[in-house]
């Protein structure tokens, strides 16, 4: 039976959480040798749905006024998500057709429209790495899991920031025609099967900025500058001339974490670089960023990041034949 997957794209959409999906649903039918899934993309309001990157999408249907019955429904994200307010009509709309659909989710920041209708509330989910936080602030009862690419909840998928879009899709074709159709989709779009690790691997929120007064600023500049040396409480007090007492309490307050793992994050922070690089050995990225040795950078490192060293550098590094 064919199975119509929607996708609700606002304006300022990005296209790659409505292209990517999309393309992944359509070679799913080249791979299985007949139209399994109708596409159809869904704007708010009649016209041309302009894209964040300028360029236009002309859509299928409107919502509120289209009566379909969607196998699947999705709604894209856009970089301008959070401070949408959609009309009465749409949020209507949206939230009737989802509980009406046999499955219904979003994709990157598409998730703040989904939560402006009630369908998340108490629900697990996953979004952009850079947007959960003010995700959860507006909605203190969504669980919200911000490593993960995608998240399955009863009927409810959310996939986190923009590329992990085709993820979610390849994970939904999985379901419905199997795993061997799903690898084979992979393969033709030269995308992971099973993409290693999650979101925290590309996720610049945890590195370390200066903050609180300029003598804590200098201690951290200080720290950042020269990770490989030894930064107990009582040497970085010392240096910034209070008691280590009142420099941890101090830093605590202004900073937001204790010193100990400002410095783990910063030590983090600069073994990312090393690893991007790619020049370093594992031993040498320890001895560098001021790590015991190669085991403690491996299981901190996993900690942060959420892969290996090795994984990280093989992601994020450019090879050439």
């Amino acid at each position: 039976m064919a199975k119509t997957i929607g996708i609700l794209a606002l304006s300022g959409v990005q296209l790659l959480d409505v292209a990517g999906p999309l393309d992944v649903f359509a070679q799913a039918n080249i791979e299985a040798g007949k139209e399994i899934y109708t596409l159809k993309i869904i704007a708010c309001k009649a016209g041309p749905i302009r894209s964040s990157s300028g360029a236009s999408l002309l859509s299928d249907g409107i919502a509120g006024k289209e009566t379909e019955r969607f196998d699947t429904l999705l709604v894209a994200g856009a970089p301008n998500a959070a401070s949408v307010t959609l009309t009465p009509d749409v949020l209507k709309w949206l939230r009737a057709t989802a509980k009406r659909s046999r499955r219904y989710g979003s994709v990157c920041t598409g998730a703040f429209v989904l939560a402006a209708t009630g369908l998340l509330e108490g629900r697990h989910i996953t979004t952009h790495w850079a947007a959960a936080e003010t995700l959860a602030q507006a909605y203190p009862s969504i669980q919200i899991d911000e490593d993960a690419l995608y998240v399955r909840d009863g009927k409810l998928r959310t996939a986190a920031g923009v590329t992990a879009g085709l993820d979610l899709a390849l994970a939904l074709v999985e379901e419905d025609l199997g795993r061997d159709v799903a690898r084979r989709v992979a393969g033709q779009l030269v995308m992971y099967f099973k993409r290693p690790g999650g979101q925290l691997q590309f996720s610049r929120k945890g590195e370390t900025r200066t903050a609180g007064r300029s003598v804590l600023q200098e201690i951290q500049r200080w720290v950042a500058a020269n990770p490989e040396l030894e930064h107990s409480i009582a040497s970085l007090a010392k240096r910034a001339g209070l008691s280590a007492r009142h420099f941890a309490r101090l830093f605590q307050s202004e900073v937001g974490i204790t010193p100990a793992a400002w410095v783990e994050t910063t030590r983090v922070t600069a073994a990312r670089t090393l690893l991007e690089n790619g020049y370093d050995t594992p031993k040498l990225v320890a001895s560098k960023c001021g790590f015991a040795n190669a085991d403690t950078l491996r299981r901190t490192f996993k900690k942060h990041v959420g892969v290996t060293p090795a994984v990280y550098r093989k992601q994020h590094t450019v090879q050439f034949e």
